[in-house]
Order: structure tokens, then sequence, then C-alpha cells
């Protein structure tokens, strides 16, 4: 096979004319030719140098069916949110199905599965299972080391996890949101490679220059653009592209593509822009990726121009996988995976009572992770502290879903419904069943829904119930993914129409239980103090 085309070399910094051969999926020969101004451009295909593919609802085939017409051809992969629920299993699940397609899906061992002790998970990824995992080729690094206050004290068993990745020669990802100075100076010198938790450019500056690589993250929710892009022209070379946690109807939109425009808008070089999307995370992490050179992979991208990259087709091992905007990856038929034991919830059982004359309230920051900690005077009846929707003052529950047990019950701030409720089981890390909502009926509904379907989105608003159903672990569903991204719009939509403010409704909810991320959120055991580590009602 012989492709003409514009040779966009970034390493080189040069742009030519060339006929490409490729023989059994290998580039043979790259031979330079006269100028033709109607060729098209050849360039690397573009690389999410972080992400959780469930966090998209989809299967790995289905989601590859949606990225190769953005031009994606791999993913730097954490499997953790399927190692929450399922384990070894799970992990299992990922890898088996993204083989499936031509895709190059390259997995991480979950360095921290359960993320905390302060929250039920489904299953544990253990020391032993890290070190079977980084064995595999396919499995290239030890994913985001959560845990970084144990990092810092030298814990024993994160430990044990780091030395294993360095054994087998693997780089270890890092997840230390706010962390600088001193600390996050022994936080790298232990063995963490990169960073996609930065929100500040301070923060990401003081890390690049210890020797961190920071990732520039645009997800559903957590959009970290524009306050790092600034750091493009200097560190580039330091730099990558990810989206982290990304809803079907923003694959259905764009994926590294829109940040590769995006970043041109700014002004920024090219080449150094190309570099991020196409090269660093295929160097830092080792992948199998072709670097359009000879004796590569044929993995490239055809687009018609250099600055909207009109992505004409995109190839994979030499397999036109997407051309003209059609992806030409067929769906997979599977056999699904799941952990939800629990039976339904009573409206009684989300009663919390008075005991203060002011509680601590969840603060919604929209398109960031982190919240803030504020206190209210709680509306009470008959020594009950009730929703006040006036003062946007809502309800927040989390429903153990792997154990019966009685649900834990907060207050948030910045959600802004003003009609029924929302609730999900995609609830990061453990993923037990959240919800938001403006009155307790509405919050069973949306719950109950969620256990009768073993996982989904749900929302219910007067008369109205409407569910998503995510059969897959409650994460994700092997259904076509432009029908699922459909399906969310409408439920996006619905959550828009009862009242909230926030530009991702249901993604930011699925945020307000990681513990992780300060400053505080709601596991299935009680409010915890991400800033402290510690449960405090």
């Amino acid at each position: 096979m012989e492709i003409n085309g514009k040779i966009v070399d970034i390493e080189s910094r040069r742009i030519y004319p060339a006929k490409i051969s490729i023989v059994d999926g290998i580039i043979l020969s790259i031979e330079e030719c006269s100028d033709n101004d109607n060729l098209p451009y050849i360039l690397p295909g573009f690389v999410d140098a972080h992400i959780h593919i469930e966090s998209s609802m989809l299967i790995p085939s289905e989601f590859a069916r949606m990225a190769v017409v953005h031009g994606t051809i791999a993913t730097v992969s954490d499997p953790h949110e399927i190692a929450n629920v399922m384990g070894m299993e799970g992990v299992e699940f990922m890898i088996d199905n993204g083989k499936r397609v031509p895709f190059k899906f390259y997995f991480g061992a979950p360095s921290c599965v359960p993320a905390t002790v302060f929250e039920t998970a489904g299953a544990e990824i253990t020391v032993e299972d890290i070190d079977v995992l980084l064995r595999r080729n396919e499995v290239k690094y030890l994913a985001e080391m959560m845990n970084w206050p144990g990092v810092l004290e030298g814990d024993a068993l994160v430990m044990s996890k780091i030395e294993i990745a360095k054994k087998y020669n693997k780089p270890v990802d890092g997840h230390a949101p706010g962390l600088v100075g001193a600390d996050a100076v022994r936080y790298i010198d232990a063995g963490i490679s990169t960073d996609h938790e930065c929100f500040t450019l301070d923060e990401a500056e003081n890390k690049l220059t210890h020797g961190m690589k920071i990732l520039i993250r645009e997800g559903s929710a957590a959009k970290n653009f524009e306050a790092l892009e600034p750091l493009i022209d200097l560190y580039f070379a330091e730099m990558m592209f990810c989206s982290d946690d990304m809803h079907p109807d923003s694959l259905e939109i764009g994926h590294i593509d829109v940040l590769v425009k995006r970043a041109l808008a700014k002004g920024h070089d090219l080449f150094k822009v190309l570099k991020m999307a196409c090269i660093n995370p295929v160097k830092h992490y080792k992948l199998d990726v072709g670097l359009l050179k000879e004796g590569d992979p044929a993995d490239f991208i055809i687009c018609d121009n250099l600055e909207s990259f009109n992505i004409l087709s995109t190839y994979i091992d030499g397999v036109i996988v997407s051309e003209s905007g059609k992806s030409n990856i067929e769906s997979q038929s599977i056999e699904g995976i799941n952990n939800f034991t629990i039976k339904k919830i009573s409206s009684t059982d989300l009663i919390q009572k008075n005991t203060s004359d002011t509680i601590p309230v969840i603060e919604v920051l929209d398109g960031e992770l982190i919240t803030k900690k504020s206190f209210f005077a709680p509306r009470v009846v008959e020594g009950v502290n009730c929703i006040d929707i006036e003062k946007d003052l809502l309800k927040l529950v989390v429903v153990n879903r792997y154990n019966q047990s009685k649900p834990a019950v907060a207050f948030i701030h910045n959600f802004n419904l003003k009609s029924g409720a929302i609730a999900s089981s995609v609830a990061h890390d453990s993923h037990n069943i959240i919800a938001v909502g403006t009155n307790d009926e509405s919050i069973t509904r949306a719950i109950n829904l969620i256990i009768e379907n073993k996982g989904g989105l749900s929302a219910v608003d007067k008369q109205l119930d409407h569910i998503l159903p995510l059969p897959i672990g409650g994460l994700m569903t092997d259904v076509d993914g432009y029908e699922v991204a459909k399906a969310y719009k409408e439920l996006d939509e619905l959550s828009k129409k009862m009242g909230s403010t926030l530009r991702s409704p249901f993604m930011s909810l699925s945020f307000m239980a990681l513990l992780v991320i300060p400053s505080i959120k709601l596991s299935d055991k009680g409010l915890f103090d991400s800033d402290n580590f510690n449960i405090i009602v």
C-alpha cells in the first residue's frame, strides 16, 4: 500500500511531500517526492495520555469506534474504575475487550483499589496483583498513585507498589492535587513521574521544575486547559494532553484533537503542540505506537489542513479505521460482568436529625473536581435537617451498593436543582450509588431506579422516571456509542430543565464521592474531610 501526502515531521520541525510504502502494517519506506499543494497532511495519531475509559460509559471497543474519528489512535488507560467494582476480573475484561478492535489501548496496573479505607469498594487490587499485571507487555505503568500521604509517610504497602514498577522499569503516574513545595519534591523523588491533577499555573510549574511531567486535562467535568496552557511554550517537552474522564456526548464532539486546535488558536507553535499530543506519551510510556518513521507500525492520521485539523482518515497498523468522519470499527457483542447486590431503600432511610446550629456543606465548583467546605444553618423541621431549595441547600446521598447498609446523607450547595432528583452508580472511586435532589421521595425513586437496573444514570421529576442503564459493572454499556451519547444528552438536558446550572451535572455528581480530591466529599461511610483525611460526620 502506498500513500502520498505532506509529512509532518514533528521532531525535525519539518513538513515535506512524500510517498509512504506500507507492508504488513509496517512503514517500509518514506520517500520524499515533488511538492504538490493539493496533497493532504500526514502526521502521527493523537494519544490520550490519561483516561478512564469507563467514564465514557462505553466498553473499550465502543470507545475506540468513536475516538478514531477524531484521530485518536491510542490511550493510556487506568482501569481503576472497573477494578474498584470487580477487581482483577474487571481489569482483564477491559484488556480483553480492547484487543477485539484495531485500536491501541495501553492499560495501567491500578495502584489504589480501594482508593481509601474510608469507603466501601467492591474489590481489592493487591500487591501480588500489581506484580502480575506489570509483567505484561500491554500494561505499561503503575496507575495514578492517589495515596500521596502514604508516599510522603513512606507507607510500606504504598512503597512496595512503587518498587514493583521500578523493578519492571515502568513509570508511575501521580495524583496529588494542590501538592507543592517540599512535599511535592518528596513525592516526585519517590519515583512519581506525572501529574494530571494540577489546577493552577504555579502548582504545575513548581512540579515541572522538579522533574515531573504535567498533563493538561480537559474532561467533561475537570477543565484545566485555560489555567495551564500558558506553560506550553516553555515546557512542551515535558507535557501531554489528557481527558481523564469524558462522557460520550463530549467524545462524540471531539477528543485530543480539540485540545490541539485550542492550543493553536492561542498562538502556540504547531510542532510544540503536536509533540505533546502525539510524541511525548509514546516515549514516556514506551508505547508500541508508530511515530511516522521507517520500520514503525503504520499508525497515523491524514487531515486536510493544520488549523481546523479536519480528519480525513485514521490508520492503525496500516488498517484504515476511520474515513470521512465515519468509523470502520465494528461494534462487539460481549458477556457482561457486574457486582450489584442491594435491595431498594425507603425515603425514611434519608432522615438526618439535627444536632447543631450549623452543618458542614459540600460546595460544588463548576468545572473542577475540588470542592469547598462551607457551613450553613440548616432548615430544621421537627428536629430534622431539611432541604432548602431557596438557599440551594440540597440533599446528597451515597448508598453502598455492595452491602445492605444505612445510606450516608449530607447537604450540598451550587447544584441548583429546583425539582426532582438525579442519581448515578458512577461515583468515583468506589462506585456506590450517589444522588442529589430536592426532596426525599424523588431521591429515593432515583436511587431505586438504579438498583432495579443494577446500575445506570437516572433522573426523576414529578411523574417522569428516566434511566440510562449501565449493566456492565454499573459503569458501562455495550450499546452503540452514538446511541449512548444521545441518551446521555437527554438526561443531561433533563437535569438542566430541573434547574441545575452546572455544565455537566452527572459528571460533577460522580466526583462528589471522590475522597482523594479536596476539600470535602461524601462516602458511604459518611462526610469526609479530604484535607485532613478523616470522617467528620
